[in-house]
This record gives C-alpha cells, structure tokens and sequence, in this order.
C-alpha cells in the first residue's frame, strides 16, 4: 500500500445550532477544530420529519392533482 495516500482522520467538535457540542471524527481540518453548522439534522425538517407543506408555485401542484385526480392520490 502506498504510504501518505488517505487524509489524517482525527477528532474535531461538531457545534450543532442548538449550541450543544459533539465530539466526532472527520477528516475535515485540524485535531481540535471546531465545526459549526448552520443546518444540522436535529432542527431540520428533512431529518425530523416535519413541515409536510407543498408549495404551489405557478399553479402546479393544483394541476398535477387535476390531471391525475382519477388515480386516488
């Protein structure tokens, strides 16, 4: 195997948006680094599960419900 070929793989703190600190390894920056997001799975709807709204921009969602109203959906 080649020697210096995978990046170093420490430990970093992950500050999620609520303020409470994990500590997790990563290859992203130095031994000791903080990372802080902006979107963490947590608080956002993708994750939780939350925020079933569909937007209809342009009349689009109202016209594939009407084009395939027979369906059952």
């Amino acid at each position: 195997m080649k020697k210096d070929l995978h990046p170093d793989y420490h430990v970093i703190d992950v500050k999620m948006t609520d303020g409470s600190s994990v500590q997790m390894r990563s290859t992203w920056g130095s031994e000791g680094d903080t990372m802080t997001l902006e979107i963490d799975p947590s608080a956002h709807p993708a994750w939780t599960g939350g925020g079933h709204r569909l937007m209809d921009t342009g009349g689009r969602v109202s016209k594939f419900k009407k084009k395939f109203e027979g369906f059952g959906f």
